[in-house]
């Protein structure tokens, strides 16, 4: 699995379909891909999106991370950096941010490859040798 993060609006997907070759078709959209998508599609883009609507519906979106790393284990997933700035006065948007924080460590930790993309440039940050092409 690759994570790729970053600011919104920094390049990410564009980024991701060029290292990989692979057409926005393959990407399924967290704001709206059901569940099936999120485990088949090749890029999970705006996975932050698909964990707080996992948390609005009561989901236990830490199970349903490693239900992906175990059915898609070779998943490109792009996500917003969060935890940058003003922390948030409301405690369901402090939580959605706290969620998503750690979960990205997680993913992090599993990862192959971690990529931080900037205004459209990708800075690979991790990379296990042993684990590329798993």
């Amino acid at each position: 699995m690759w994570l790729i993060s970053g600011g919104a609006f920094q390049g990410k997907l564009d980024y991701a379909l060029d290292i990989t070759g692979m057409n926005r078709e393959d990407a399924a959209d967290g704001l709206t891909c059901s569940r099936q998508e999120l485990l088949g599609k090749p890029i999970i883009n705006h996975f932050h999106l698909w964990i707080e609507r996992m948390l609005r519906e009561g989901q236990d979106v830490n199970a349903l991370v490693e239900e992906i790393l175990e059915v898609n284990p070779k998943a490109v997933i792009i996500v917003d950096e969060l935890g940058c700035g003003i922390v948030p006065m409301e405690p369901s948007v402090r939580e959605y941010r706290e969620t998503t924080g750690r979960i990205c460590c997680r993913l992090a930790a599993a990862a192959q490859e971690v990529h931080r993309v900037i205004c459209g440039i990708g800075t690979v940050i991790k990379v296990e040798k042993n684990k590329i092409n798993q």
